[in-house]
């Protein structure tokens, strides 16, 4: 038996969709999820199959695996702010031990080993676009700091473990991603519009919807985390869409595919709420050949016909 993957998180909404984009590589797959989160409905499809098994643990746990290993994608943490704001002490343990488990593991193995970060370590950004370079503008108490500071503590495990026992690891910081799978109580604006519109409820919008968000669709995601890994580079490497939108310019959008009766309706915005969002993905196109192929109408139709 060859080399095989471990996609850590691999029952959730991105790490499902790798699991289906490496299989149709040819990759035989391992999938490891806690299922806090996750949700094995994501994967039956797979389940069964030669080139697929999956295994039910928390990667803040240790775990022991007896076959070979050559690359390991950690997309486990609880991601939504509904998810992370209910367990946060699940969330930083996910970035803190559960980083380090899949980096002793790729130590263990020999294994190139991918940490899923994400736009939240910029903060509230003070620098528009988003470059890599960027510091960030963080809350450390806030609402949020559970994910934010997680992550950002992740990448620097990243960093350590390459500088000390020289492991190939990669970052990518991951911006708003929507597709087939989400789960429409999850919280992220995506899944919530569709959900109302379908239903003719009103939609609602925090703020006066004038923050900006990019969307990046998942097909996209996952083909620019599968280039960053099998790339030289290390990262960070910003991975979304550089089109913004604003809130209420998605609203609208939505109302429109969905061919929905909602009237949209406005309450406060909730603390420490990035007010833009934007990738500079220039670093992913010189260094990765990649950028976003879907555009957000055609993926919208894509992801309603799922939430139909």
């Amino acid at each position: 038996m060859g080399k095989k993957i471990v996609v850590a998180g691999g029952a959730g909404f991105i790490g499902s969709h790798l699991c289906d984009f490496l299989i149709d590589k040819g990759e035989e797959v391992v999938c490891i999820d806690s299922l806090i989160t996750g949700d094995e409905k994501n994967i039956a499809h797979l389940t069964g199959k030669n080139f697929f098994s999956f295994i039910e643990n928390d990667v803040s746990q240790s775990i022991s695996l007896a076959f070979p290993v050559k690359q390991i994608y950690n997309l486990a943490s609880p991601a939504s702010p509904v998810d992370y704001q209910e367990k946060p002490l699940e969330t930083l343990a996910a970035g803190s031990l559960g980083v380090r488990n899949m980096l002793e593991l790729a130590r263990e193995k020999n294994a190139s080993c991918l940490f899923a970060s994400t736009s939240e370590v910029y903060g509230n950004p003070l620098q528009h676009p988003q470059k890599e370079t960027y510091w960030g503008n963080v809350n450390p108490v806030g609402p949020r700091s559970c994910y934010d500071e997680a992550k950002r503590f992740g990448e620097a495990t990243c960093v350590a473990y390459k500088k000390v026992f020289g492991i190939d690891v990669k970052i990518a910081r991951i911006f708003n991603t929507y597709g087939p799978r989400m789960r429409k109580e999850d919280g992220r604006v995506v899944p919530n519009f569709i959900d109302q519109a379908l239903h003719n409820r009103s939609i609602t919008i925090y703020g006066k919807g004038e923050q900006t968000r990019s969307f990046c669709y998942v097909s996209d995601m996952v083909d620019g985390l599968y280039k960053l890994m099998n790339s030289k580079e290390m990262g960070p490497i910003n991975i979304g869409n550089p089109k913004e939108k604003t809130i209420f310019e998605l609203a609208e959008l939505i109302i429109k595919l969905t061919d929905s009766k909602s009237k949209i309706v406005y309450k406060p915005l909730p603390l420490d709420d990035p007010e833009r969002r934007l990738p500079d993905i220039m670093l992913a196109k010189e260094k990765l050949g990649w950028q976003p192929k879907v555009g957000l109408e055609e993926g919208l139709n894509k992801t309603v016909e799922f939430f139909s």
